[in-house]
Formats: structure tokens, sequence, C-alpha cells
């Protein structure tokens, strides 16, 4: 079992695309269209588990303050 991340990758874009096919069709952005479905869907963790969207949002966050504080500007 070498190649495990291709098949990781392939089985997470596989739910990505039907993730977007299932929210143009029948989800709750249904009127927003193809492409805005399928950005979510490229998504879906964070999409079908809302905590796990705070949690990155607040990984960003962060990585952010961290960014700014070592790169930022010597006053």
């Amino acid at each position: 079992m070498k190649n495990i991340k291709p098949i990781l990758i392939s089985v997470y874009v596989a739910i990505a695309v039907l993730t977007g096919i299932y929210g143009s069709i029948w989800g709750q952005y249904d009127y927003k269209g193809f492409a805005y479905n399928l950005g979510r869907g490229l998504i879906w963790p964070a999409v079908m588990f809302p905590s796990l969207g705070k949690a990155i949002g607040l990984l960003i966050i962060i990585g952010f303050i961290a960014f700014v504080t070592m790169f930022g500007k010597k006053a």
C-alpha cells in the first residue's frame, strides 16, 4: 500500500464533486449555481461539520497573527 495518497486525493475530489452536484440541485444554495456549490464541495469537511470550519478559521487567524508578529515592520 505504497500509493495510498493518490487514492485518498481521488476519494476527496470525488466527494467534493458529488457534494457540489448535490448542492446545486437539491441543496440549501441551489439558486447560486454549480460553481459556487463546487467551491463549497471542495471544503466539504467544513461544510458538513460546522465546528471543524470554525477550527479551520481559528487556525488561519492564529497563522496570520504569527506571520505579522514575526515578519511585521519593526518600529
